[in-house]
């Protein structure tokens, strides 16, 4: 299992990086202005940090009791981004409608552009995290 200082290092470098892509993509992809893009983004990247967090804790833990093992194979890294964005997506729809004054039709449009960006992203993302910070075979504590 990851520690917490590795889930947290994880989790932040997901949100800004993501951020700093999505937002200038979002723009040109999505007839809103830069500053509402920029705003829901961000409130998205809050909501998602958390549920980030909170998110893969559960999964790998359910791995873990599950199969033994918290590793993930190719399958499993599909399965782990799309039920991930499916959570994010119940979260944030009604959010986003409430923020813009739109649908909530028109939110699961407009969110259907971040979800799409964020499916791809997160197995890649995910993947060359855990080639740059491999996850240890020995236990670690859940303080550190």
């Amino acid at each position: 299992m990851r520690s917490v200082a590795d889930r947290i290092r994880h989790t932040l470098s997901f949100e800004i990086i993501g951020l700093a892509l999505v937002t200038p993509l979002g723009t040109l992809v999505i007839d809103k202005p830069l500053v509402d893009i920029g705003a829901v983004a961000l409130g998205s990247s809050v909501v998602a940090t958390a549920w980030n967090y909170i998110y893969n804790l559960g999964f790998d833990t359910a791995l873990l009791r599950l199969r033994g093992d918290p590793r993930k194979t190719v399958p499993l890294r599909v399965v782990h981004a799309l039920l991930f964005e499916a959570g994010l997506l119940l979260i944030l729809l009604p959010l986003i409608a409430w923020y813009l004054g739109i649908s909530l039709w028109q939110a699961l449009v407009m969110d259907l552009f971040f979800v799409a960006f964020y499916i791809v992203y997160a197995f890649i993302f995910n993947w060359l995290y855990d080639l740059v910070f491999p996850i240890p075979m020995e236990p670690t504590s859940r303080s550190g």
